[in-house]
C-alpha cells in the first residue's frame, strides 16, 4: 500500500468503482449524465517525484516523528494542516476510507437538490493539492481495520482492491466521525443515507430518474434539508418523525412554526409514528399505514464511529463516544481523538456529551496539532449552536431546551418575544419568534431558540457569544449592537430579551408560561385580553375578557379583586397593562409571549383551551 500518487489521473467509469455512477449535475430538471471518476495511476513522472520527496522525509531524522491521522474532513484535516504550519519536518499521513479527504459534507443535501451542480464544488482540497501545499501524504480509499498500540502501527485495507498494509506512527489521531443510525427493520438496506460524496452521488442518481414520491425518515437538521431539496426536484415528500414534533432540539411552540413552513410547501409531516418496514416502492408505518416511497432517505441521527477505538481497547465515555482528556488524548497518551466520535464537555452541565458539529471538530483538530507540536492547548466547552434553513424560514438554537432542563431537574425561567428583524418603517420587516431560557437565581443563560425569515443567524450568534463570555440574561440589554433601519431596530431583538429578563429577575414583571394558564384559571384567576376589539374577535383565548389597554384605567374596577392574567398579541402591551393594574392595586401577571406564543404552544400540543365564561 502506498500514497495515492495521483498527479496523473486515469479516468474510469464510476461503475468500475463499487458500482457507483456519479451524475453530472445540471440544475433542476436536469438529466442524468455519466461522469468519469478519478482513480490513482502511478505511471507518471510526477508520481516518481513525489515518491522521492516522501522518501527524503522518511529519512533517519524523521524516524521518530510520524503522525498518522485516521479520517479527513473537518477534524482530521484541521489537525494535519495546522500541524504542518507548526512543524515543517514532521511526517504526516492521512488515511481516509472514502474517495474524498476534504469535502463539504454539510453541502451534500444541496448537491442532491441541484443547487450545487458539480461534485467538484463539494471538494475543498484533493490529495494532490494537499501534497503540493502541505506535503501531506494523503491516502484515500484506505480503511484502517486495526490498531496495534504496542507496535505503534495501524493495519489498512484498500476499499478498491482489498490490498492490506501497515503504517507506523509515533502519534495517532482518530477522526472517524459519526455514522448514520440504521434501523433494524425489514428492507432498510434500500434506505439512502448521507455521509460521503459517494453517498450523495448515489442518491442524486436516483433523484435524476425523476421519481414522484419520497419518504424522509427523521425530522432533524439533515432530514429537513433533505426534504426541502427533494421538493425542489419536484418530488412529493413525506417526513416521518418518531417523536411528537419536527426538529426535536427546539421546544414545541417554536418547532410548530417549522412544521407550518414544511406543510406550506407541500411536505406531508407524520409525527409520533415510526417506520416499521421498507418495501420496494413504499414504506409501512408502525400504525399500519402504507406510504408510497420510490426513494427513502434515512436521517434519524448519527452515532459515534468507535469501532476502531473499541478494538484498540480505548476508553469510552458515558455517552458512548471516545473518552478524551483536556488535550484530546485518549487513555493511550500517543493516541488522540477529535470530532464527532469523541465526547465533549458540555457548557451547561459541565459533563461530557456527544455534539456532532463541524466547527467543534475543526477546533479540536487545531488544539490537537498544538499539543503534538508542544504548544499549550485549551478545551472550550461546547454550546451546541446550530442553525438550519427550511424553505423560506430559518431555525436556530444554542444551549439546552426546556425538555432537557426538566429532565435534568435544572431550575429555569423562559421568556418569549416576537420582534421584527429590523425597523418596521423600513420596507421588508418580518417577525421572528425568540425564546431565552435562563437561571432564575443568577441569570446565567441556559439556552435560546429563534425561528424567523431574516436575521436569525445574527441573533443566535450574539447570544452564543454572550454565553461563551459569561454574560447573564439581563446583561443582554446592555449590549451595544449595530443599528441602522435596514438591519435592526434601536432596541435589537437581543436587547429586548435582555430587558425582559431584567424585568423577570428583578421582580418587576411576573410572567405566566402558557402551560401554567389552565391551572390559574381553575384557581379563580381571570384572563384579560388588552388588545383591541377587532384583534379579540379575530382570535382569543376562550373565556377571556376583552378590556383594551387604552380604556383599562376606566374598566379595571369592574374586575373586582380577582387576580388576573393579562395578555396581548406578543406580550409588550400586556407588560404595560400588567404594570398599570399592579399600580391600581390589582394582582396581575403577564402571559409570556402573549396570544402568539400561547397559540403556538396550544397548536403544538393539541391543547383545547378551557376557561370559564366571563361573569
Amino acid at each position: 500500500m502506498g500514497y495515492v500518487q495521483s498527479c496523473y489521473m486515469q479516468e474510469v467509469r464510476s461503475s468500475d468503482v463499487e458500482g457507483l455512477w456519479s451524475p453530472r449535475r445540471t440544475g433542476v430538471g436536469r438529466r442524468a449524465e455519466g461522469r468519469a471518476l478519478s482513480v490513482s495511476d502511478c505511471s507518471g513522472s510526477s508520481c516518481q517525484e513525489k515518491d522521492a520527496v516522501l522518501s527524503m522525509m522518511k529519512g533517519p531524522d524523521h524516524e521518530k516523528n510520524r503522525v498518522v491521522i485516521v479520517g479527513g474532513v473537518a477534524g482530521g484535516m484541521s489537525t494535519a494542516t495546522r500541524l504542518r504550519r507548526l512543524d515543517a519536518d514532521v511526517m504526516i499521513t492521512v488515511l481516509e476510507r472514502s474517495g474524498h479527504v476534504s469535502f463539504a459534507n454539510c453541502g451534500l443535501p444541496y448537491f442532491v437538490g441541484g443547487l450545487i451542480e458539480e461534485e467538484e464544488d463539494l471538494t475543498l482540497q484533493t490529495p494532490e493539492q494537499l501534497f503540493d501545499r502541505f506535503r501531506l501524504d494523503v491516502r484515500v480509499n484506505q480503511e484502517v481495520i486495526a490498531i496495534d498500540r504496542a507496535a505503534g502501527t495501524v493495519r489498512t485495507r484498500s476499499t478498491v482492491s482489498g490490498e492490506e498494509g501497515v503504517v507506523a506512527y509515533d502519534k495517532l489521531v482518530l477522526s472517524m466521525g459519526a455514522a448514520p443510525v440504521r434501523l433494524p427493520i425489514p428492507g432498510y438496506e434500500r434506505v439512502r443515507t448521507l455521509r460521503t460524496v459517494e453517498d450523495a452521488a448515489r442518491l442524486a442518481t436516483e433523484v435524476d430518474v425523476a421519481p414522484s414520491t419520497a419518504v424522509v425518515i427523521g425530522a432533524g437538521f439533515i432530514g429537513l434539508e433533505m426534504a426541502e431539496n427533494l421538493v425542489v426536484q419536484g418530488i412529493g415528500v413525506t417526513i416521518v418523525e418518531a417523536t411528537p414534533q419536527v426538529l426535536p432540539p427546539l421546544d414545541p411552540e417554536l418547532a410548530v412554526l417549522v412544521r407550518d413552513e414544511l406543510e406550506a410547501h407541500g411536505v406531508a409531516v407524520e409525527t409520533g409514528v415510526s417506520v416499521a418496514s421498507v418495501e420496494e416502492r413504499s414504506i409501512t408505518l408502525s400504525d399500519g399505514r402504507v406510504l408510497a416511497a420510490e426513494i427513502v432517505v434515512g436521517a434519524i441521527g448519527v452515532r459515534p464511529d468507535i469501532h476502531l477505538a473499541e478494538l484498540a481497547g480505548l476508553d469510552l465515555g458515558p455517552s458512548g463516544g471516545i473518552a478524551v482528556n483536556s488535550d484530546n488524548q485518549t487513555n493511550d497518551p500517543d493516541i488522540y481523538a477529535v470530532g464527532d466520535a469523541t465526547e465533549k464537555p458540555d457548557a451547561i452541565s459541565h459533563a461530557t456529551s456527544l455534539i456532532a458539529l463541524a466547527n467543534v471538530a475543526n477546533r479540536q483538530g487545531r488544539r490537537v496539532a498544538d499539543h503534538i507540536a508542544g504548544r499549550p492547548s485549551r478545551t472550550v466547552p461546547s454550546l451546541g449552536t446550530a442553525i438550519v434553513k427550511v424553505f423560506d424560514i430559518v431555525a436556530a438554537t444554542v444551549g439546552w431546551n426546556e425538555r432537557r432542563l426538566r429532565a435534568a431537574g435544572r431550575p429555569f425561567r423562559a421568556i418569549h418575544s416576537h420582534p421584527f428583524d429590523h425597523a418596521t418603517y423600513y420596507p421588508g420587516a418580518t417577525r421572528m419568534a425568540t425564546k431565552l431560557i435562563f437561571d432564575p437565581n443568577d441569570g446565567s443563560i441556559l439556552g435560546a431558540q429563534i425561528v424567523g425569515r431574516n436575521g436569525v443567524d445574527k441573533r443566535i450568534d450574539v447570544i452564543a457569544t454572550a454565553m461563551a463570555g459569561g454574560i447573564a440574561a439581563d446583561q443582554l440589554a446592555d449590549l451595544e449592537l449595530a443599528y441602522a433601519p435596514p438591519f435592526s431596530s434601536a432596541k435589537d431583538p437581543v436587547n429586548l430579551l435582555g430587558y425582559m429578563a431584567e424585568n423577570v429577575l428583578s421582580g418587576d414583571c411576573d410572567v405566566v408560561a402558557p402551560q401554567e394558564l389552565a391551572d390559574l384559571v381553575q384557581n379563580g384567576w381571570a384572563v384579560i385580553d388588552v388588545r383591541t376589539a377587532e384583534e379579540h374577535a379575530a382570535g382569543a383565548i376562550d373565556g377571556s375578557i376583552n378590556l383594551p389597554i387604552d380604556s383599562l384605567r376606566d374598566s379595571q374596577a369592574s374586575l373586582g379583586q380577582r387576580p388576573v392574567v393579562v395578555y396581548c398579541q406578543v406580550g409588550q402591551r400586556g407588560h404595560t397593562a400588567t404594570a398599570l393594574m399592579q399600580e391600581l392595586g390589582q394582582v396581575a401577571r403577564n402571559l409570556d409571549g402573549g396570544y402568539q406564543t400561547w397559540s403556538d404552544w396550544s397548536r403544538a400540543r393539541g391543547v383545547i383551551p378551557v376557561a370559564p365564561a366571563p361573569s
